[in-house]
């Protein structure tokens, strides 16, 4: 069996040529207009196809976002926006409204689709459903079980392919597609079982500052606790899916491509992220991949909805003392995290490498955070997470010996005993 796919986020020039160096099959980017990360650098459609030649050279695909919803005020930009993607060079597009597909089919027939997740794809017919409309890859719903995925692969004509996301942010919902019956009363809003927590009257209970106990009033049920820590409540914080110690048996359930969320994200983001995947694809210790995730800025992890039929998100042990539960948090699948709404993160990055002199045991480096002189800082490099090393010397522009690094982005040349390539990220311990 094949081994899935690994697409990764760009979410500009930089991120792009990160992912593609640690090690993604195919990365997802969008455009200015059309796509549902417009607060990204993003792509231009002139600049396109010399980004797109940029990974074919590296036998990298590139898919374009075309998976906004659109009015019909957008249809005549949307038709030019089409027309110019047919001639980009781009190896799919990941699409979402009728329109969009409706009208790339008159446009740019030849354009393979894939069916953005926002289509909330649930089951067979409806992958078969857009499988007769032109698209080839289904962006699965992230609501769905391994097993329900394995049941799809079984149903679904062989060439249509499916893709699952693997890390990263999850939302909680869109318009009517409302979560709020499902978390306060385990009845499911979007499938005809809402309770319409929306327009309940609501009695508040006082426990302590900053916290408080809600139910609907004149209910004798279950109170609800609400934290807030000064900033805000989380009712509606959901953690990060982290599904790396699971990826054969996501291959086996028949997906082509795993996904990582994370457009919006950081260089250290998308090297850390890509390479921990694509070391756990080449069959990496789950441990060691692991190490590598929860160094991430991230939320706590969870494993979302894949296993919620079965038993293996509550337990599973690898290495001889830690636990998934460690790693993930204590309730793995517990989907919301109530305390907190920020990040946690184990690393930072310090520098990224531009050239080494192997003579002087020298890099060359552009700052990103501080450091200083007998810090220790960790060399990210493609499938390499292990080595570390003493800096013993900083010198600045003007060749000057300094104590510490302050002013980020400056160049510098520092002491580097380690063979580093340029492209490689300097990070903390």
């Amino acid at each position: 069996m094949a081994k899935p796919e690994l697409l990764a986020p760009a979410g500009n020039r930089e991120r792009f040529e990160t992912a593609i160096r640690y090690g993604a099959d195919a990365v997802y980017l969008g455009l200015p207009a059309f796509s549902l990360r417009n607060l990204a650098d993003n792509f231009s459609l002139d600049t396109l196809p010399e980004t797109v030649k940029y990974a074919h050279d590296r036998n990298v695909k590139v898919y374009v976002t075309v998976n906004s919803f659109v009015r019909d005020a957008n249809l005549p930009e949307l038709g030019s926006t089409l027309s110019a993607l047919g001639e980009s060079g781009a190896d799919a597009l990941i699409v979402n409204d009728p329109a969009v597909i409706r009208m790339a089919g008159r446009l740019i027939p030849d354009m393979p689709l894939h069916l953005s997740t926002q289509a909330n794809t649930l089951n067979s017919e409806a992958a078969s459903f857009w499988y007769d409309q032109g698209v080839s890859r289904i962006v699965l719903a992230r609501e769905l079980t391994l097993e329900e995925i394995k049941l799809i692969r079984s149903r679904i004509p062989k060439e249509l392919e499916l893709e699952v996301f693997v890390h990263g942010a999850m939302c909680v919902s869109y318009s009517g597609r409302c979560l709020l019956s499902n978390y306060i009363d385990g009845r499911d809003s979007n499938r005809g079982e809402c309770v319409q927590p929306c327009r309940w009257n609501y009695e508040v209970r006082d426990k302590k500052v900053f916290s408080a106990d809600i139910r609907e009033h004149g209910k004798n049920g279950e109170y609800f606790t609400v934290e807030d820590d000064g900033k805000g409540s989380f009712i509606l914080n959901s953690r990060d899916m982290c599904l790396a110690p699971y990826l054969k048996e996501i291959e086996e359930a028949g997906v082509s491509c795993i996904k990582i969320e994370g457009r919006m994200k950081s260089i250290l983001y998308v090297a850390t992220a890509v390479n921990a995947y694509r070391m756990a694809l080449d069959g990496a210790p789950t441990e060691l991949v692991m190490n590598e995730l929860i160094k991430l800025s991230h939320r706590p992890y969870t494993t979302g909805f894949a296993f919620r039929e079965s038993e293996k998100c509550r337990g599973g042990t690898f290495g001889k003392e830690r636990s998934l539960n460690i790693l993930y948090g204590e309730n793995p699948q517990e989907l919301m995290e109530y305390s907190s709404g920020g990040y946690v993160s184990e690393s930072r990055i310090l520098a990224v490498v531009t050239d080494w002199d192997e003579e002087k045991r020298a890099a060359r480096i552009e700052q990103r955070n501080n450091f200083k002189v007998g810090d220790t800082l960790n060399i990210l490099a493609p499938s390499d997470v292990s080595r570390s090393f003493t800096v013993t010397g900083i010198i600045n522009e003007a060749g000057e010996s300094v104590p510490s690094a302050p002013h980020p982005k400056e160049k510098l040349t520092i002491s580097c005993p380690e063979r580093v390539s340029p492209g490689d990220i300097l990070r903390s311990l």
